[in-house]
């Protein structure tokens, strides 16, 4: 799909605000609201947008504790690759999973109540036998910068 600088701005916009009404969306990219609709519907269909939510902020909501944590598994086939991702579905506290090139198979996004329950969690997983044969915990110890979506000009830039 080919995009204009008014689908970008769309996209951007959605990024940071997405509870804005279709006619605040449309004044602030310049466009009517039905033709600002009909792009916002052709993005969608496109997928290039997944889904719309709220940034909860977790401080305010509960204690917790975000932990990366990077993974080595055992074995190196497609089925063992299949196994361990279709096992992170299963566990809510894994709040995302990216699989690597380089060093580590995998690094995940966990967020629990506190370090036990994150103990807790690792040594269910280690049972469970999904193919996790090392980890790596790195402990956050505070936010600096996330959530503000794709560096869209970057990424489409033609140099």
């Amino acid at each position: 799909m080919r995009l204009d600088d008014r689908d970008i701005e769309i996209l951007r916009v959605l990024t940071r605000e997405g509870r804005i009404t279709k006619a605040a969306l449309a004044e602030r990219i310049g466009l009517s609201p039905t033709p600002c609709w009909d792009r916002l519907r052709k993005l969608e269909k496109a997928g290039l947008i997944e889904g719309y939510g709220a940034r909860i902020n977790l401080r305010k909501l509960a204690p917790h504790v975000t932990v990366f944590v990077a993974v080595e598994i055992a074995d190196h086939t497609a089925a063992s690759f299949r196994a361990f991702e279709d096992a992170m579905e299963r566990y809510d506290e894994v709040v995302s999973c990216w699989a690597l090139g380089g060093g580590f198979d995998y690094i995940l996004q966990i967020v629990t109540r506190d370090i036990d329950a994150y103990q807790r969690l690792i040594d269910a997983m280690l049972d469970a036998r999904i193919g996790l044969s090392r980890y790596f915990t790195y402990v956050v110890t505070k936010p600096v910068k996330g959530g503000g979506g794709a560096p869209f000009d970057i990424l489409l830039s033609e140099s």
